[in-house]
Formats: C-alpha cells, sequence, structure tokens
C-alpha cells in the first residue's frame, strides 16, 4: 500500500471523528433555542394532526389561538377542556360542528327530529318540534337544499370547572334553497332555486372527559 493511500485513509478517519464529535454537542440544546420542527406522519391530512407541535413549553396553543384571540377568555376556556381531555382538539371540534350544523338544520327544515335528537338537549327538541308541529298543523312543508357554509367560527366558550361541564357557542352562514308549499303544493313563501343566506349562532355542551364524546346542541339563536 502506497505512503499517499494511508496518508488519506488517516486524513478520512479523523474527518469521521470530527463529524462524530459536532453531531454529539450539536445534538443537546440548552437555553432558549428553537425546537425542532417535527414533521407530521404520513397520510396526516394538513392542518389536522398538529398535536406534535401545537404546545412549546408554555408557549400558545396554535389549535387554540387558530381560532380565538391568544388570551381571551374563550381561549382559557377552551385550555381547561383540553387539561381535562388532552385528547380534544379545537379544530376537530369545528369539522365536527359544520356536519352537525348541516345535519340538524336540515333535518329541522324537513320536519325529520328523530334521527338527531340524541344530538339536541331537550329543551332545544322541544322546541324544534313545537315549530314543526305548528307547520304540519297548518298544512305547511318545507322544501330545502343544503348548498354550503361561507363561515364558521367560535364565538364564545365556557368551562365550568365543578362539573367539567363545557360550552362552545359557535357561528355559522349556510347557504341554502328554502320553499314553504301548503297543502295544494304550492309555494307560498321562498323560492327552489334561489340561494339564501342563513346565519346562525348555536351552543353545544359537553361534559368534557366523559365516555360520551357527542356535543349536544343546547341553545340556538341568530
Amino acid at each position: 500500500m502506497s505512503g499517499a493511500i494511508i496518508q488519506l485513509l488517516v486524513l478520512a478517519g479523523i474527518a469521521i471523528f470530527l463529524i462524530l464529535r459536532l453531531r454529539s454537542v450539536l445534538g443537546t440544546r440548552e437555553g432558549f433555542e428553537k425546537p425542532p420542527v417535527q414533521i407530521p406522519r404520513e397520510g396526516t391530512v394538513r392542518g389536522r394532526d398538529r398535536r406534535g407541535f401545537e404546545v412549546i413549553e408554555g408557549g400558545p396553543d396554535a389549535d387554540i389561538t387558530d381560532h380565538v384571540a391568544e388570551g381571551s377568555s374563550a381561549a382559557r376556556a377552551l385550555a381547561e377542556m383540553k387539561r381535562v381531555e388532552p385528547a380534544f382538539s379545537v379544530g376537530d371540534f369545528l369539522q365536527g360542528a359544520r356536519g352537525a350544523y348541516e345535519m340538524i338544520l336540515m333535518a329541522f327544515e324537513r320536519g325529520e327530529l328523530e334521527p338527531i335528537r340524541p344530538f339536541l338537549s331537550p329543551a332545544v327538541y322541544d322546541s324544534f318540534r313545537e315549530v314543526v308541529e305548528a307547520r304540519e298543523r297548518e298544512g305547511l312543508r318545507i322544501e330545502a337544499n343544503f348548498v354550503g357554509l361561507r363561515e364558521i367560527a367560535i364565538e364564545e366558550a365556557e368551562f365550568h370547572k365543578d362539573t367539567n361541564e363545557a360550552e362552545i357557542t359557535v357561528r355559522f352562514l349556510g347557504e341554502l334553497t328554502s320553499a314553504v308549499r301548503n297543502a295544494a303544493g304550492q309555494i307560498v313563501e321562498g323560492s327552489t332555486s334561489e340561494i339564501k343566506r342563513q346565519r346562525d349562532v348555536w351552543t353545544f355542551a359537553r361534559t368534557m372527559g366523559s365516555g360520551d364524546p357527542n356535543w349536544q346542541l343546547v341553545a340556538t339563536g341568530g
């Protein structure tokens, strides 16, 4: 083996030793250095699974501050909900509220309340039933079609520490077609083709940490 090759091997060994030493030093983090960014797992839907980097040593939780103002009463209430139930996600809640809005609204418009009864508090169910029964007595029928949701946002959130009961108030701006037909089938109000916008403010409630994952609609407004 020539002297040149031996010299190259020696230099390569020294380079490997220095790289390993540098890695061992750079791998230790102290003070206020920024934590490494975690790459989402393969198959994770973008924007859904953010729990890997939401809380940074007591810093803002993006799952909360993406939806309500940091430091607000709503933000504090949502943080308490996550403390009691760490698996709770505000983003996932809003996704569920989006689907619940369409399901409940269309069931009410069509007078089909029984399938949605588990998602309504007794008071809301009774108020919905009274309206549906009044329409039936007058021989009226609603023909409705849900077009889409233009806006969804959290207006307020409350958490009761003594009972672990959580309440989240959500503002919706939906688009739908709605026509009222009389007993003869004639349209007396609305249109089957004209899209109208409907603004609703709904409050959902649930006991955090309980075995029942479903939220119930406990109040409605506009």
